[in-house]
């Protein structure tokens, strides 16, 4: 397969919200700007994003997944990397799979954010079968990246209404491998009064967190920049949990930044504002 030997190629498989930052509008600035060639295959077209939005409007793009997977197979092109975000049904958790066997290779990293849930609820449209269709998927990557309402979900249990401590946050990981999943990075986990992150490395066969005190904002598509510069880190050349420290941190920065502005601004985070400290340095 084709792969150019200036860049890492990397490919981001979600949808495309017109208005709002998260999912392709987020992964593509984000990539692009750590120096990795971006490419797209938007799974739908959004008017808004649907945090906090009703009356908007979808179109569907699964019937154009396989022609233009079909299509790269043919021309030879081949990626470093396939990240796969938001997909709408269960047909498209499908193609997708079949894709990533189609245009990718040993040497390709896949990383899936089974983005479908939240604080203990499912997004619109989304159920227990769409769940079990992304645990699927997640088997098949090098790193999932739920937050703990996913990763529950995926396993077919409830979310813990009442909270939930460290030791609960351990457990629920190994309960992800066990059920076949590589490593994993489990987001927005919020426990012991501290906000961060707990992840799996497989290569380590090690469990790893990162904490934070927590800024009480609510802000849609944090958890796809966390994904996108963690992926931007580890096509670097940076190990998984460093990866995901620095990602976690350019988060927290961007968090910060956004905070004073939520009122006018409370569609997604300023990344646009912090953008410029992910571009690396001549000669990287």
């Amino acid at each position: 397969m084709y792969r150019t030997p200036i860049q890492k190629r990397v490919l981001t498989v979600e949808d495309v919200s017109c208005f709002g930052k998260c999912s392709t509008t987020v992964a593509l600035p984000i990539l692009s700007a750590m120096g990795h060639e971006t490419v797209i295959l938007p799974t739908a077209v959004l008017s808004t994003h649907t945090g906090g939005f009703t009356g908007y409007t979808v179109r569907d793009l699964t019937d154009d997944i396989q022609p233009i997977s079909e299509h790269w197979k043919k021309t030879g092109i081949g990626f470093d990397c396939i990240y796969t975000g938001y997909l709408c049904k269960g047909r498209q958790v499908s193609l997708v799979s079949d894709l990533i066997d189609r245009v990718s290779d040993e040497n390709t990293l896949l990383v899936v954010d089974p983005a479908m849930a939240d604080n203990g609820k499912f997004y619109w449209g989304f159920d227990a079968d769409h769940a079990a269709d992304m645990m699927r998927l997640c088997k098949k990557s090098a790193v999932a990246t739920p937050n703990v309402t996913e990763a529950c979900f995926m396993l077919g249990e409830a979310f813990p209404e009442n909270g939930y401590d460290r030791a609960y946050v351990d457990a629920l990981i190994l309960r992800l491998v066990s059920a076949g999943c590589r490593s994993v990075v489990l987001t927005s986990v919020n426990c012991d009064g501290k906000y961060g992150i707990v992840g799996y490395d497989a290569d380590k066969k090690a469990i790893f967190s990162y904490f934070h005190e927590k800024i009480d904002a609510p802000i849609h598509g944090t958890g796809d920049v966390f994904t996108s510069v963690m992926v931007g880190h580890i096509l670097s050349g940076k190990p998984l949990e460093t990866a995901a420290r620095l990602a976690a941190d350019y988060v927290r920065e961007t968090v910060r930044v956004t905070y004073p502005y939520l009122s006018e601004h409370p569609y997604g985070l300023l990344f646009e504002k912090t953008l410029g400290r992910l571009i690396p340095g001549d000669g990287e």
